[in-house]
């Protein structure tokens, strides 16, 4: 018998698991300031941090609690390079931007975990990480991919896994192949930015929650945020809405679209010692992909329906279950204490979108499902364009990110409509 519970859907278990979780000020009244930030996730955080510990000033808002969003929901897992195999990018790209591309990635991974030791910030690193295919097949593909990050791209630490130790590192025979990287690993994502939040704060950011920014003009070579309390007046202003843009800003809305995600945790699996054993995070060749990991406390963290609608499936954790056991036979009917659901922000080559979308104003986000690392690096990188320093954010702005197609009203359906056939290609 399958056990069932009254679980609260917008419960994480991120958010049980939290001790401290400070509540930051509603904007009142019009305020000035030499930047703007509108997002309160990893990417217009951690711009808000580097900007303030320079002395300039910073006004953050984020129309919900600071965590809400896809940074304090996500599966919490770092990855290596962009979201594409290194040596797509090249086939695409070329080897220079390929190779600079996976270079920020790299320094990326670097960044976060320096700022969170910097910071005293516990978000529970835990290292390693596999990709694994569900078809057969992909044996040389995988093999090719190892062998090319580690002679072209200065990247040692991935190793080809066959279908036995594949199966043995997972404790399931579903996968055909995958590789192991242990120069990265997955993390508790709310306890980093709660900390990242209070380390904003600590440098002089203003933090303002529950304000949501309902416009954004320009007047005298000003930037002016219009919300329902108050006005704020900038010099330049970030966009770090990801996929919460709504009707914000036309250019970012036709460039990142919000997808669903769903996540649900098991209790922990003790009596399972062979799932998972090395307690690596793991996601899959899908399309619409699964990713699932082990908690520091032993838990499976498993992700893996994507729903391309704005509402939540009334159950999410029966859907959830029913993942599990295809890979866990002996999970049928594992008690789970948690799931959840929330947007994150995609675009059409699965590339992060970074742009100016009018003069002063910067718009980035669209990580695609890769984004623990690249968004809090974000924000770093937009911090230095404001102050001067190094061009890397320019390697992203630099990328072809075609609109999604259909316009305003087309858009939403025709991506249905695209996704719902991969999600049919990865079952058949």
């Amino acid at each position: 018998m399958v056990w069932q519970s009254p679980i609260a859907p917008g419960i994480s278990w991120y958010q049980s698991t939290v001790s401290e979780r400070p509540e930051y000020p509603a904007l009142d009244g019009s305020k000035t300031a030499d930047v703007a930030i509108v997002g309160g996730g990893f990417t217009g955080l951690q711009a808000a941090y580097n900007l303030a510990k320079t002395g300039i000033s910073v006004i953050l808002i984020e129309g919900h609690r600071i965590g809400d969003g896809a940074s304090g929901r996500n599966g919490g897992q770092f990855g290596t390079g962009q979201r594409a195999w290194p040596d797509e990018l090249e086939a695409d790209l070329g080897y220079e931007r390929s190779k600079a591309l996976f270079d920020m990635a790299e320094n990326a991974k670097k960044y976060v975990l320096d700022f969170a030791a910097a910071n005293g910030i516990d978000m529970e690193y835990m290292p390693g990480q596999m990709n694994v295919s569900h078809k057969p097949g992909h044996d040389r593909e995988y093999r090719q991919s190892a062998e090319i990050m580690a002679t072209r791209y200065g990247y040692p630490h991935v190793a080809f896994m066959d279908k036995a130790e594949t199966a043995e590192r997972l404790g399931s025979g579903l996968y055909h192949c995958g590789v192991r990287d242990t120069g990265t690993g997955h993390i508790h994502p709310l306890k980093l930015i709660v900390g990242l939040a209070k380390a904003a704060k600590a440098a002089g950011a203003d933090i303002f929650e529950m304000t949501t920014a309902s416009s954004i003009r320009q007047s005298g070579g000003k930037t002016q945020i219009d919300t329902p309390t108050g006005t704020i007046t900038a010099d330049k202003v970030l966009i770090a809405t990801n996929a919460y843009i709504g009707n914000l800003e036309p250019v970012t809305a036709a460039h990142v679209m919000p997808i669903r995600s769903f996540i649900g945790a098991t209790v922990p699996l003790d009596k399972f010692p062979s799932v998972i054993p090395g307690s690596e995070s793991i996601a899959d060749s899908r399309f619409v992909v699964r990713y699932f990991r082990k908690s520091r406390d032993g838990r499976l963290l498993f992700g893996g329906r994507e729903a391309y609608t704005a509402d939540n499936p009334i159950d999410i954790s029966s859907h959830i279950r029913r993942q599990i056991a295809e890979i866990y036979p002996s999970l049928h009917s594992v008690e789970m204490t948690h799931a959840w659901g929330g947007s994150v922000g995609i675009t059409l080559p699965r590339k992060p979108f970074a742009r100016d979308v009018m003069p002063g104003v910067t718009s980035i986000g669209g990580y695609s499902g890769h984004g623990v690392m690249l968004s809090n690096y974000c924000g770093k990188l937009f911090a230095d364009s404001v102050i001067g320093r190094a061009p890397e954010l320019d390697l992203l702005k630099d990328l072809k990110i075609p609109p999604f197609p259909g316009g305003a009203k087309l858009r939403k359906p025709l991506l249905f409509l695209a996704l719902t056939w991969y999600a049919l290609r990865d079952r058949l």
